[in-house]
C-alpha cells in the first residue's frame, strides 16, 4: 500500500507544472514594502525615477505620488498614487518597483488616436456617429472608452430600428504609441414593428388606438417612414399619447399597465402589445377659482375657464384653464401667479371636481429689459417694437404681442420674452431672449416652369442692412416671357417714426405673343410709405412713374392695335391691409383683408382708375396641420377723363391664378369660325373687371417634416370680362367673320396640388380639370412651376 501511494505521488509531482517550471524572466522590480520591512525595517526613500514615459512630462507623474524624496515607503500611499496615476487615463499600465532606496515608477501610456473609421455603416451616415461617440482623433485610447462608445453606436442603430446590429472595434498599432481605431458596423436588417395590440380596451377599437400612437406597423409603402421601427423612447411617449387621448374622453382614471415589446426569435421584427384600464368616464363637477388677489374676481376667472360643471371629462381643458388664468393675472399686472389645480375625483357620481388656487402675488413693474443674442442687430431695433418700456406695468398681453412684433421683423431665427423676478418682489425684468438668423442673401437660381419655360434669377438682398433693419434688394430675373431688373430699398422707421418709406427702380419686359400678339416694356420708378393704422390694420401710399413701351404684330385686332406706341404713366395710389393671421408663412388660423386703389392721370398720358380687394380665411380642421381656407379676390379698372383702358393695363387671369386655364385662358377674347363651323380661339383681349374665389383643404402627405411636401384639395370658381365698346368689334386684318366675345360668364374648376419647398426654391404641381367652361377658353390639366423667394 505505501509503495502504490508514493508511486501515484510521484506520478502527480511528475505530471505538475512545477516539474517543468522555467527559470522567470528578468522583470523590473515589484514593490513588497511588507516584506521589505520585516526583513530589513522601513525603507526610506531617497530618489524617485520614472521610466517608460514619452509625451507626459516626468514631473507632472511625480505631481500625482503622495511620497516624496526622504519619506518613508508606505505601502499604503504607494497605492494610492498608482490609483490616482491611473484615474488619469493616461497610462494603460503603471508599475512601481524598490531599488535600494530608489523608488522606480515603471508607465505604459496610452495611445494617441490617429484616426477613427466606421466600416460597414450605409443606413446611418459618419456625422450622426461621430457626433456621439467620444473618442475622436487626437484623444488618447482606452478600452473603457472603446467599449462606451461600442454601446453608443448600438444605441443610434437601436433608435432607429436595427436591432440585430453588430460593431466590432478594431485596433491598428502605429508608430510613436498612435493607432487607428477602426468600428466594424454589421448594420443587419431593419426591426420594424410587425404588430400593435391592444389588451383591455372595450370603448375603443385596436385600429382606432392604433391611429393615436406614433409607432405604426410596418407596411411597404411606409418607405419614407421611420415611425414603423422599434423604438423604446417612443414606446413611452405613445403610452403618454394613449393617455391624453382617454383623458380628452372622460376617461379621468385610464392607465396603461404595461407596454411589452417582443422581439421575433429571428429579429425581424417585433410585436408591441399595450395592456390598458379604462376605467369610468367622468364628466366635471364642481368648478371654483379661489384668489386672494383683490384685482382678480373669483366670478369672472370662473367665467373665462374651459372647464364646465356637467360637461364632459377633457383632461387638456384643465391645462388650457391654467394658462387662461395665468393670462389673465398676467393681463392685470401680475407676472409671477402660480395657479394649481387640485383635482378631487368622485368614482361614487362618477365627477371630478376642480379648484383652481390662484396664490397671492403683488402688481409687478418693469425695473428693466434686457435684450440678449443680438450680435448684429442694433438694440434700438428690437426695442421700437416693443409695447412695453421700463417703468409700466406688466401686462402679459402687451408681452405676447411685443413677441410677435419682433419675429415679424424676419430677423431671428427664435424670439422669447421671459419675466424674471426684479430686485424686488413688485419688480420685474423682461429678459428678450432673440437667436439671430442670417438676412444677406446672394442667390442664383436656374428652374422650369410649363409657363415661362426656363428662368435664370440672380438676386443679391439684405433685410437688415447693416443692423438697422433697413431691406435692399438688387435683382434681375430672365426667362422666356418676361425679364426683370429692379432695386429695391425700404427704411422701416423713416425719420425716427412709425413710418415705412421706401423707392423702386425697375425695368420689365413681358412678352404676351402666345395670348395676345403684343410685348410691353415698362421703365420707371416708385415711392411708397406705410404705417400702422392700429394694431392689426396697416395703410400705405405709393406713387408710381413709368414709361409703358407696346410693340403689337402684324394682323392683330383694332383692341390691341390701338395699345401700341408709348405712353408715361403717373400713378397716385394708397392700400389698406387688415392681418389678423397666425404665421405669415403658412397660416393655420385667422383671416386677411386689403383693399388697393391707383388713379392714373395726375400728369402722364392715360387715365384710369383700377381697385383691387383681397381676401382669406384659414382654420385647422381634424388636426392642427390640416388647414382649410376660402380665400376670394376681385377687380375693377375704369377709364376716366374719356380715356379707355388700353390692353396692357387690364387684367389677365388663368394659370396660377385661376388653376385649370392657361395663363390669360379665360375672359374675352376675337375667336372665328371656319367653314366647318369649328371655332378658332385666337388674342386674349384682358377684362376690366374680375372676380376670383377659391376653396383649398391643405394637408400633409405623411412625409416626413424636413422634406416640405404638403398636398391640397381644392376648387375655384369665378368669371372675368366688361370690355369697353369700342373694343367688343374685332376688326382683324380686315377679316369680316372675326367677332369678340365677352360675357361674364362663370367657370369652375377641381384638383390636386402638390407643394414641395426644394433646395432650390418652392415647387407646385397642379393637377386641375375644369369643370365649367366656355367653349373659347384655353384650359390645362398640369402645370409646374417654380420661383425663389426673396
Amino acid at each position: 500500500m505505501k509503495f502504490f501511494v508514493w508511486t501515484i505521488a510521484a506520478l502527480a509531482f511528475l505530471c505538475s507544472p512545477l516539474a517543468y517550471a522555467q527559470p522567470a524572466q528578468e522583470q523590473a522590480p515589484q514593490l513588497d514594502a511588507q516584506s521589505l520591512q520585516e526583513e530589513q525595517g522601513p525603507v526610506r526613500v531617497m530618489q524617485i525615477l520614472v521610466e517608460g514615459n514619452q509625451r507626459v512630462e516626468a514631473d507632472t507623474i511625480l505631481s500625482y505620488m503622495l511620497v516624496r524624496p526622504g519619506d518613508v515607503a508606505d505601502p499604503r500611499l504607494i497605492n494610492l498614487s498608482m490609483q490616482t496615476l491611473f484615474a488619469t487615463n493616461l497610462f494603460a499600465d503603471v508599475r512601481v518597483g524598490i531599488e535600494g532606496s530608489t523608488l522606480v515608477i515603471f508607465v505604459r501610456e496610452n495611445p494617441v488616436i490617429n484616426r477613427v473609421v466606421l466600416e460597414g455603416n450605409r443606413a446611418i451616415n459618419n456625422s450622426r456617429i461621430t457626433d456621439e461617440i467620444q473618442l475622436q482623433p487626437r484623444a488618447l485610447f482606452t478600452r473603457a472608452r472603446v467599449q462606451a462608445d461600442v454601446q453608443r453606436i448600438l444605441e443610434i442603430y437601436r433608435r432607429s430600428g436595427r436591432f440585430a446590429v453588430q460593431v466590432n472595434p478594431q485596433i491598428v498599432e502605429l508608430p510613436q504609441n498612435r493607432v487607428d481605431l477602426v468600428f466594424e458596423i454589421s448594420e443587419g436588417p431593419t426591426t420594424g414593428v410587425r404588430r400593435i395590440n391592444f389588451v383591455g380596451n372595450r370603448a375603443f377599437s385596436d385600429r382606432r388606438l392604433r391611429s393615436e400612437v406614433v409607432t405604426s406597423e410596418a407596411r411597404w409603402w411606409r418607405f419614407f417612414s421611420s415611425n414603423d421601427n422599434y423604438d423604446p423612447d417612443r414606446l413611452e411617449f405613445d403610452r403618454e399619447q394613449l393617455r391624453e387621448f382617454y383623458a380628452d374622453r372622460g376617461y379621468a382614471d385610464f392607465r396603461v399597465s404595461s407596454a411589452i415589446a417582443e422581439l421575433v426569435p429571428d429579429q425581424s421584427g417585433f410585436y408591441i402589445t399595450y395592456t390598458v384600464d379604462e376605467g369610468q368616464v367622468y364628466n366635471f363637477g364642481e368648478i371654483t377659482v379661489t384668489t386672494e388677489i383683490e384685482d382678480l374676481s373669483s366670478e369672472y376667472l370662473e367665467a373665462i375657464v374651459s372647464t364646465r360643471p356637467g360637461s364632459l371629462y377633457v383632461g387638456s381643458r384643465i391645462e388650457e384653464s391654467v394658462d387662461t388664468l395665468t393670462f389673465a393675472a398676467g393681463a392685470a399686472g401680475y407676472a409671477f401667479v402660480d395657479v394649481r389645480p387640485r383635482v378631487r375625483t368622485n368614482r361614487e357620481t362618477q365627477t371630478v371636481d376642480i379648484e383652481y388656487v390662484i396664490n397671492p402675488a403683488p402688481r409687478v413693474y418693469i425695473e428693466r429689459i434686457d435684450i440678449l443674442g443680438n450680435s448684429r442687430t442694433l438694440d434700438r431695433v428690437i426695442r421700437r417694437e416693443l409695447e412695453l418700456v421700463e417703468g409700466d406695468a406688466f401686462n402679459q398681453v402687451l408681452v405676447n404681442l411685443s413677441r410677435q412684433r419682433v419675429r415679424r421683423l424676419g430677423f431671428f431665427e427664435n424670439v422669447e420674452i421671459t419675466p424674471v423676478q426684479g430686485s424686488s418682489a413688485d419688480r420685474a425684468r423682461l429678459q428678450v431672449n432673440v437667436t439671430e438668423q442670417p438676412t444677406g442673401e446672394l442667390a442664383f437660381g436656374v428652374g422650369y416652369s410649363s409657363t415661362d419655360s426656363f428662368l435664370v434669377d440672380f438676386s443679391v438682398s439684405e433685410r437688415n442692412l447693416r443692423g438697422r433693419g433697413q431691406f435692399l434688394r438688387f435683382r434681375v430675373s430672365e426667362s422666356s416671357r418676361r425679364r426683370q431688373i429692379d432695386i429695391r430699398f425700404t427704411e422701416p422707421r423713416f425719420l425716427d417714426r412709425n413710418l415705412a418709406a421706401g423707392f423702386d427702380l425697375f425695368q420689365v419686359r413681358s412678352n404676351f405673343s402666345q395670348e395676345a400678339s403684343f410685348e410691353t416694356e415698362s421703365t420707371g420708378f416708385s415711392l411708397r410709405t406705410g404705417f400702422p393704422l392700429t394694431a392689426s390694420v396697416e395703410g400705405g401710399l405709393n406713387f408710381t412713374l413709368r414709361n409703358d413701351e407696346v410693340r403689337t404684330f402684324a394682323g392683330v385686332s383694332s383692341a390691341i392695335a390701338r395699345a401700341a406706341g408709348s405712353r408715361l404713366t403717373s400713378l397716385v395710389g394708397y392700400s389698406v391691409a387688415w392681418n389678423r393671421i397666425d404665421d405669415f408663412r403658412r397660416p393655420t388660423n385667422g383671416f386677411q383683408m386689403s383693399l388697393n386703389q391707383e388713379i392714373a392721370g395726375f400728369g402722364g398720358d392715360v387715365r384710369y382708375v383700377r381697385t383691387e380687394g383681397r381676401g382669406a380665411i384659414y382654420r385647422n380642421v381634424f388636426r392642427s396641420d390640416i388647414v382649410l381656407s376660402l380665400t376670394g379676390e376681385t377687380g375693377l379698372i375704369l377709364g376716366w377723363g374719356g380715356d379707355d383702358v388700353r390692353i396692357n393695363d387690364r387684367f389677365f387671369k388663368g394659370g396660377n391664378s385661376f388653376r385649370g386655364f392657361e395663363t390669360a385662358g379665360i375672359g374675352p377674347r376675337v375667336v372665328q369660325r371656319n367653314t366647318e363651323g369649328e371655332l378658332i380661339r385666337g388674342d386674349a383681349l384682358g377684362g376690366n373687371f374680375y372676380a376670383i374665389g377659391a376653396l383649398e383643404l391643405g394637408f400633409p402627405l405623411g412625409l416626413p417634416e424636413q422634406y416640405g411636401v404638403r398636398g391640397s384639395l381644392f376648387t375655384e370658381f369665378g368669371t372675368m370680362g366688361i370690355l369697353p365698346s369700342v373694343d367688343q368689334i374685332a376688326d382683324v386684318g380686315g377679316t369680316t367673320s372675326a367677332f369678340t366675345i365677352d360675357e361674364l360668364a362663370p367657370r369652375v374648376s377641381v384638383g390636386v396640388s402638390i407643394f414641395w419647398d426644394s433646395p432650390f426654391g418652392p415647387v407646385r404641381f397642379d393637377f386641375a380639370e375644369a369643370l365649367v367652361h366656355q367653349e373659347y377658353d384655353r384650359r390645362e390639366f398640369f402645370r409646374f412651376s417654380t420661383s425663389t423667394g426673396f
